[in-house]
């Protein structure tokens, strides 16, 4: 079967009420039959349920799909996609370690690697998305442990040649990390070009209707055993009933996804060609200075546009007021458009030096396409940007 047949009818083993659809096991332990059961499930000698910290069958039936679709042997559903990139390196990576990181990154991310992790004396080296196997090379050292990267980044939709820093990790025995969330396994499978592990925040793409929070790791099972037990005695558990929406959610991530990037292509190319837009940024679009790249690596170019307005922050508040259909938000990948601006909001905490390391303006503006009549958003996204010339223009 093909990997979208068997997510959809990878399901919990039927009850005995023989439902259709798989039941939320709502609960927060589990009961033994015995004591003897009891003592062999903590001894691991036999597999079961026990709390709903360390497993649940609604958790697991989520964990499943996503290993099925990202093509890998093993996961850890967290609590929310942050908790997943915590855990991805905080259960591997020790004193000492050095990690590899692209500079284009989530600026949680950023923080996690900068803030956190390097209390632990930890130490970091950044990259910019573009940069050549050589200067990736040259950043490789002794203690180096772990490449993490994510691909298009956010929000500055800068891509990683996934199959180059394959060959350099598999060269040095290196743990290959990468953030999936922006592409999801509809767009693009990481494991294709060699990576280990492969982190997702749920949150996004896999709810894709703005319900739930919720994050995952998948991998090779030799590291996700030690991102389970780290997780299991810290507690980032995904909640049963996110875990339930979010398995029902993948069983239509393909047909959304391909809604999302028909809309974000067709809307990228209308405000590509309005003369007070500076510049549009979008995988697939001829312009994007790694558009050959994302063609190789990605099914299509995802549901994220970045447009960016002169002005400043006035133009954008302007621009962003005057739209009628958007929402304005933070998060993206929802059923509904959604815009924000970065520089005022998701990466608001960077110096000023690290946002134009990552081309961050206060004109940049990120628009998660959702799924309405594109017609309808052409328009709204037309007129806005119209208006907030106007208003420059009075002022």
């Amino acid at each position: 079967m093909k990997k979208q047949t068997r997510a959809i009818r990878t399901q919990t083993k039927k009850t005995q009420y023989r439902e259709h659809s798989t039941p939320l096991f709502l609960t927060s332990s589990f009961t033994f039959e015995s004591a003897e059961q009891g003592k062999a499930l903590f001894e691991e000698t036999e597999e079961g349920n026990i709390y709903s910290r360390f497993s649940n069958p609604s958790v697991q039936e989520f964990i499943d799909k996503v290993c099925v679709l990202e093509d890998c042997e093993d996961g850890v559903a967290t609590a929310t996609g942050m908790a997943a990139v915590f855990a991805s390196m905080a259960a591997l990576l020790k004193s000492g370690d050095h990690i590899l990181a692209s500079r284009a990154l989530f600026g949680s991310a950023h923080q996690i690697i900068t803030q956190i992790i390097s209390k632990w004396g930890i130490t970091y080296t950044y990259l910019d998305a573009d940069a050549s196997e050589a200067d990736w090379e040259a950043a490789v050292t002794p203690n180096t442990r772990m490449v993490y990267l994510e691909t298009p980044s956010n929000p500055g939709l800068d891509l990683v040649d996934l199959e180059m820093i394959g060959r350099l990790c598999k060269k040095h025995n290196l743990i290959y990390n990468v953030d999936n969330c922006f592409a999801s396994p509809a767009l693009q499978n990481p494991v294709d070009f060699g990576a280990d592990l492969v982190v997702h925040s749920a949150t996004k793409y896999m709810d894709g209707q703005g319900r739930v929070l919720g994050g995952i790791v998948v991998g090779k099972e030799e590291y996700i055993k030690h991102i389970r037990f780290f997780c299991r005695h810290t507690g980032p558990s995904m909640a049963p009933f996110n875990a339930w929406v979010l398995s029902k959610s993948l069983e239509t991530l393909e047909l959304r996804m391909e809604k999302h990037c028909s809309n974000a292509l067709t809307l990228a190319t209308a405000l590509e060609k309005h003369p007070d837009v500076k510049l549009v940024k979008y995988p697939f679009l001829a312009s994007h200075p790694q558009h050959e790249l994302a063609k190789a690596q990605m099914k299509a170019g995802g549901a994220i546009v970045t447009i960016e307005l002169e002005g400043g922050f006035e133009r954008v508040s302007a621009f962003m007021d005057a739209l009628e259909i958007a929402s304005l938000s933070s998060n993206l990948g929802d059923t509904r458009t959604i815009v924000t601006n970065p520089f005022t909001t998701t990466h608001a905490k960077l110096k000023a030096e690290e946002k134009l390391a990552l081309g961050i303006s206060e004109g940049l503006i990120r628009i998660s396409v959702g799924l309405e009549d594109i017609e309808d958003l052409i328009e709204d996204f037309t007129n806005a940007v119209e208006v907030s010339v106007k208003s420059d223009i009075l002022e």
